[in-house]
């Protein structure tokens, strides 16, 4: 459900000063004036738009089963999100089901909002059974594709839809204006709920059973059993431009997407723009987001071809098994005949541990960085850090045996060797009552306690430390951070995703990373914006950004396995010294805990 409620349209003032019957030229000319001068700001002012998301438990089949499954409005996945750069959105969450739900809006900035943020003991409380909450958040600076999943546990196995973000009125797009847009998100699908299945790994301590399959906008398609009638097909007319706006909402798994016969043009990843650059092949992490173009081939007379759109994992760790199969859509040329008579048109992907070609590939992202599209880059650091990521153990309960690397132990993950523990109230509002005692700590290791040969041998102790540790930011401090991947469990590649913020790209490689040679070869003119990067597996990546927004922010791996054992931290943004650089104030409907 959307309601909008915009300026009045400029025409409004003329039409109702023609039906009067009193007035005089003078007036008219005033009034013509008047619109004249507010014609800028009519133009800029942005639309407030209004959605209710009631969760509710809905029975869906997929792969010959029926299950019922969390939903918001009955759909899945979910409703879409439309909405303009500038544009206010405000969106009712009412929880219809037994488990706890809060609704996080994946890369939004949320620029003072943060009680809007949406991860559970983060930003907020988790909206129980029968409340609701309502987020209120404006969309500034950012246009493209970003997507809303549910932030507690692994509820975003269902709870999940796109966030399609125009640009402002009368702005063009950096690329040939698409014929038409469409969302194209990945996900999962678990035949078993996907919250049992996390706790029962997190009992033994070994890894969780993997998805049945993948799908496109909820659908496996026709390489799964029992599901060709379950499968997204894509009408498009010979000769026009198509925006696809890809979306990994799945949980676990990095993919590979490509289309038969088709090249595809990356133009813009986490609501940002890039320089356009030509691929076959699309790699898409889960958190990320990629808009590419897709010219349709002209009505030339060739044979006629049913043209497969495929995506199937990038795997690159050791630990446990994961989901190898492929999910399928078709591109379908309009008009479709007989698509039994048509041959069939296979693209070719990436073998599932092909490292070289994700480094590769997140080499060409670039931002555009132009006057309309600058990349504000921070030059000079204030805060350096440098953090260990990936996985290690933690002891077994003396009375169970585990299924971890051994019986003994059972699989954790950290940053700098911290695990997270998460805390039972929500860290946003101890920060913002200054009642942080017995909630969080604000001893978050700037670098790792031990240094090691992180991407070599791996260290005889392998257990982790557990606490709720934050990182403490003065207003606009301009950070630096450098992820490093471990070898402890097996080197694997590692999304990791900043809540509020974008950040920029600024260095990657392979092996560990050396801070008396590494810096020189930084980019600094114009590299990708993201909110969301793939640490290399066995290698690092370098980030920067201005700490720019108050608040607390969560920062952590968005493979939701390593999450829930522990690859987690905050930061804390302390409010600068003006009143727009400052936390708003909670909302009155803030759920308790």
């Amino acid at each position: 459900m959307i309601r909008a409620r915009t300026a009045p349209p400029i025409c409004q003032a003329s039409a109702l000063q023609t039906d009067q019957s009193v007035g005089t030229m003078g007036a008219h000319l005033l009034v013509l004036l008047g619109t004249l001068l507010l014609l800028p700001q009519l133009l800029l002012a942005g639309t407030t738009r209004y959605y209710t998301f009631n969760v509710t438990m809905q029975k869906v089949t997929r792969l010959c089963t029926t299950r019922a499954i969390p939903t918001v409005n009955g759909k899945f996945p979910g409703p879409k999100i439309l909405t303009r750069e500038g544009d206010r959105v405000v969106v009712k969450v009412v929880n219809n089901v037994k488990h706890n739900v809060t609704i996080h809006w994946h890369g939004v900035r949320q620029l003072r909002t943060g009680w809007s943020d949406g991860p559970a003991y983060i930003t907020q409380c988790p909206i129980q059974t029968g409340q609701s909450y309502v987020y209120n958040f404006t969309v500034t600076g950012q246009r493209g594709t970003l997507f809303w999943h549910a932030h507690v546990s692994w509820m975003r196995a269902t709870l999940y839809g796109p966030i399609v973000i125009l640009p402002k009125l009368g702005v063009p797009f950096p690329f040939p204006k698409p014929y038409r847009d469409v969302p194209v998100v990945f996900g999962e699908w678990f035949n078993a709920d996907p919250e049992a299945i996390i706790a029962q790994a997190l009992q033994t301590g070994g890894g969780p059973n993997v998805s049945e399959a993948y799908t496109i906008n909820g659908l496996p398609g026709p390489l799964y059993n029992c599901s060709s009638k379950d499968t997204f097909k894509l009408k498009v007319q010979p000769g026009m431009w198509y925006l696809l706006r890809l979306i990994n909402a799945a949980l676990n798994d990095e993919l590979f997407f490509s289309i038969a016969n088709h090249t595809l043009t990356v133009v813009d990843v986490d609501a940002a723009y890039v320089k356009p650059f030509d691929t076959d092949v699309v790699l898409v992490t889960p958190g990320q987001t990629t808009n590419v173009l897709l010219l349709a081939k002209p009505d030339d007379g060739s044979p006629a071809a049913t043209h497969l759109m495929l995506a199937r994992p990038y795997a690159t760790g050791r630990v446990g098994t994961y989901d190898n199969t492929t999910v399928a859509a078709i591109l379908e040329y309009a008009p479709a005949g007989h698509i039994k008579n048509r041959p069939l048109l296979w693209p070719t992907l990436p073998v599932f541990n092909d490292t070289a070609f994700a480094a590769n590939y997140s080499a060409r992202l670039r931002s555009l960085a132009t006057p309309d599209y600058p990349a504000r880059v921070p030059m000079r650091v204030d805060r350096p850090f440098f953090f260990t990521v990936g996985l290690g153990t933690t002891p077994c309960p003396t009375y169970q045996g585990c299924n971890g690397p051994t019986n003994d132990t059972k699989f954790s993950a950290s940053m700098n060797n911290v695990s997270f523990n998460m805390p039972t109230t929500a860290l946003l509002k101890a920060h913002y009552d200054g009642n942080t005692a017995g909630v969080y700590t604000s001893d978050f290791p700037a670098t790792p306690s031990e240094p090691f040969n992180y991407t070599g041998t791996p260290p005889n102790n392998t257990n982790v430390s557990n606490g709720t540790k934050v990182a403490v930011l003065p207003y606009n401090t301009s950070v630096e951070v450098v992820l490093q991947d471990t070898s402890i469990q097996g080197a694997e590649s590692h999304p990791l995703h900043l809540h509020g913020y974008d950040f920029f790209v600024v260095g990657q490689g392979v092996g560990n990373y050396d801070p008396s040679s590494h810096p020189a070869g930084f980019n600094l003119l114009d590299p990708v914006q993201r909110n969301t990067v793939g640490v290399p597996a066995g290698g690092w990546v370098a980030i920067r950004f201005f700490a720019d927004n108050p608040g607390v922010w969560f920062m952590h791996c968005h493979l939701e396995v390593h999450t829930s054992w522990g690859l987690k931290m905050a930061w804390v943004v302390n409010d600068g010294p003006l009143p727009d650089q400052k936390l708003m104030p909670p909302p009155s409907d803030l759920p308790k805990c």
